[in-house]
């Protein structure tokens, strides 16, 4: 097969592609043979055409050239085969591509089509759609002029019902009562109509809304329309009735599950772990009060079930909340006294079976109340956080986890009490959940009060209670009232208990056990002070006479056991230090409660005044003994023609002269003795100053009867002048 001139031959896949159109017309030389063996053409009209050729620039290029128009021509027609040739072939080339195009043209034209006819129904709907525009167009304006009139009608509704009142009573209608009447029946009606009509948004909303702002103002028209057809007679009695009735009945019901659903789904919510119930109510559940409101009036039974059911979980989640707490308080309690720790009781000593007590120093907390009294004045303090206190090692008596516990439970009664009266408006409710968590403290409360012999501890709990007492009636809060009065009733009887022991411990004690040969403030006597002190200071401000009745008891009680164990020791000098010290002692701590000790004060005082002046005749006495056996007996004698035997300078002289030799080392001995007597300083200090004083005294007198006398005189160079005396008692008082 040969190739189309122009191209160079290629493969044999390329050659086998390419269109022999050589085959099909022939070669081009073959034209140009036939064409000069033709017959000779006619010239007519020749000449016409030159004419009109001569100004065409390729007629006059040729024509001034001299080429021979035959000539011209074949190459002419030469090129237009070429050309055309080509053409056919880049055809060829592109027929695919021109079958692809027709295929396009033809789908676009299907397309165009049908677009054609959804334009045409297009057109023919927004026609019918315009015409139906229009005619809503005419209804809402008439509709607008019938509102209007009735507007009318019930703004001027007095003022026609005068003109009719007229009209009837002077027979002169200037309004015809037709109109009247049909305006007044138009406005009930219209009213009737508003209030009964369930219209298609509220069904919706009711139906598939989501319980939100709005659906509670759904909620409200319904619960309107409801009360509405059930209230008014003429409205039951109505045929319009028959047909709203039925599906006002649906909303309702559908209403209330949808409710009842919702609500529950918050309720499972409080029983997640770690949820703020407080925040909860205040910022979900107060939100949707409205929905108990409705449940109330139109679904009481559901109403009952939510009410049930929100009871029923605020009590097991309370209840598990106290219960995980008291626990965690249980962890941090520091045990102060056991049955062991009475006042009475010798704590030093051990027995066969019985372990060595600890000191009293180690556990002054029984006793004393000290710093525990910061408690009364942290009482609004907030609770204590468990796990924060577990990490500091921190262990605490058990009034401090009781104030804790108890404001807990306050916070949280207050807040579910304002919630319950605010979202269900029944104060009731709150009693039937607080059920479960007033349990559960009892039930603690009860397992730790028969172990309690701590009496202070018990008193801060009374005043605990007695403080929170004041807090929620400031609070204005009064579902607690019976609670605390519970707890109140509770503790004093035990406090009775506790207290009684101690009363018996010292009625009962072994005084050859507690006896020890110290003067020094005996150790029971200290306890009793500090726990009487700690006694008195929490009944300032409350004076219970009860209390002060039973401290009375407690008094006399330590009285007597300290006279006994006085008595067990040999000199009456002993016996009087032994009482001075621990009267000393306990007037000491009793003022360190407060400014007045009262009667158990008072007492004491005078009990240390009367051994204080039974010592310092004892002192003198063992230093003085002579002088003061004079002055007692014979200075106080009259210089009387009845004496039987008068006073001479030498029975006096003696006396005289053994007071001077030795009166200031006497001084000094006493000074050592009342030093190693008394534990109190200032105490001795005063002793040592009474001593010194009636010392004075008792030589002022000698002086005086040695003046009395005949030749008394004699003596006065041995006499020890009264300024010397007051000399060394001043410089004794300043050495204390």
């Amino acid at each position: 097969m040969g190739t189309v001139e122009g191209q160079s031959p290629g493969s044999a896949s390329e050659m086998s592609n390419v269109f022999d159109l050589g085959a099909f017309v022939g070669d081009l030389t073959i034209v140009e043979d036939d064409a000069g063996s033709s017959d000779d053409f006619s010239l007519e009209g020749l000449e016409q055409e030159l004419e009109e050729c001569k100004n065409d620039d390729v007629v006059a290029n040729i024509l001034s050239k001299g080429i021979q128009l035959r000539d011209h021509t074949k190459g002419v027609e030469n090129n237009l085969r070429q050309v055309e040739l080509d053409s056919i072939q880049d055809y060829i080339r592109e027929s695919d591509n021109l079958v692809s195009l027709h295929e396009q043209i033809r789908d676009c034209d299907n397309i165009l089509s049908q677009m054609e006819t959804l334009l045409s129904g297009f057109q023919a709907e927004i026609g019918s759609i315009s015409s139906d525009i229009k005619i809503l167009q005419e209804k809402s304006m008439d509709m607008g002029l019938k509102l209007k009139n009735r507007k009318v009608a019930i703004l001027y509704k007095p003022c026609l019902l005068s003109s009719l009142s007229v009209v009837l009573s002077f027979g002169k209608p200037t309004v015809s009562r037709h109109v009247v009447m049909e305006m007044v029946a138009e406005s009930k009606l219209a009213k009737f109509v508003e209030d009964i009509i369930v219209p298609p948004r509220m069904v919706d909303i009711i139906v598939d809304g989501e319980v939100n702002e709005e659906y509670l103002r759904t909620l409200d028209i319904l619960s309107k329309k409801l009360k509405f057809v059930e209230v008014d007679p003429l409205v039951k009695s109505s045929k319009a009735l028959k047909d709203v009735q039925p599906e006002l009945e649906k909303l309702r019901q559908r209403a209330v599950s949808k409710v009842f659903e919702f609500i529950v789904q918050k309720l499972y919510a409080l029983r997640k772990p770690k949820t703020n119930i407080q925040i909860l109510q205040q910022s979900v559940l107060l939100k949707y009060k409205y929905v108990i409101s409705f449940l109330k009036e139109h679904g009481k039974e559901v109403y009952t079930e939510v009410r049930g059911a929100y009871i029923d979980t605020m009590n097991k989640v309370l209840s598990a909340h106290f219960r995980a707490y008291i626990q965690a308080l249980e962890k941090l309690q520091l045990d102060i006294a056991t049955s062991s720790d009475m006042i009475g009781v010798e704590t030093r000593s051990a027995g066969l079976f019985t372990r060595a007590r600890e000191p009293l120093k180690n556990r002054s907390a029984v006793f004393a109340l000290g710093d525990r009294i910061n408690i009364l004045k942290e009482i609004d303090q907030p609770a204590l956080i468990p796990h924060i206190a577990e990490a500091s090692a921190q262990k605490y008596p058990y009034e401090v986890l009781f104030r804790s516990l108890h404001k807990l439970l306050m916070d949280t009664a207050t807040s579910e009490y304002l919630f319950c009266d605010e979202f269900f408006g029944e104060e009731s409710i709150f009693y039937d959940i607080f059920a479960g968590p007033f349990a559960v403290v009892d039930e603690h409360f009860s397992s730790i009060l028969p172990n309690c012999y701590d009496a202070i501890g018990l008193m801060l709990m009374i005043r605990i209670i007695h403080q929170h007492q004041l807090i929620m009636s400031r609070r204005r809060i009064p579902c607690l009232d019976s609670y605390l009065d519970k707890v109140n009733i509770a503790l004093w009887p035990r406090f009775k208990i506790v207290f009684d022991l101690h009363l018996s411990s010292l009625r009962n004690a072994n005084v050859k056990t507690l006896w020890e040969d110290d003067v020094h403030p005996h150790y029971v006597m200290r306890r009793y002070a500090e726990f009487t002190a700690s006694l008195i200071h929490l009944n300032v401000g409350y004076e219970d006479g009860q209390l002060d009745l039973n401290l009375e008891r407690l008094r006399m009680a330590i009285d007597d056991l300290l006279i006994k164990l006085a008595r067990l020791f040999p000199q009456p000098k002993l016996k009087n230090v032994f009482l001075i010290n621990n009267y000393d002692m306990t007037i000491a701590v009793l003022k360190e409660a407060g400014p007045e000790g009262g009667k158990i004060q008072l007492h004491f005082e005078d009990l240390l005044k009367s051994n204080t002046g039974l010592f310092v005749e004892e002192l003198l006495l063992e230093h003085f003994s002579d002088l003061i056996k004079f002055v007692k007996t014979r200075a106080s004698e009259e210089q009387s023609s009845s004496s039987e035997k008068p006073l001479t300078v030498s029975e006096v002289e003696t006396i005289v002269k053994d007071f001077a030799s030795r009166w200031k080392a006497a001084i000094e001995l006493m000074h050592k003795d009342v030093i190693t007597s008394f534990s109190n300083f200032l105490c001795g200090m005063e002793i040592l100053r009474a001593a010194l004083t009636q010392l004075l005294l008792y030589y002022t007198r000698l002086t005086d009867c040695i003046k009395r006398i005949p030749g008394g005189s004699a003596l006065n160079k041995d006499l020890v002048t009264i300024p010397s005396i007051m000399y060394e008692i001043r410089k004794y008082s300043r050495t204390f």
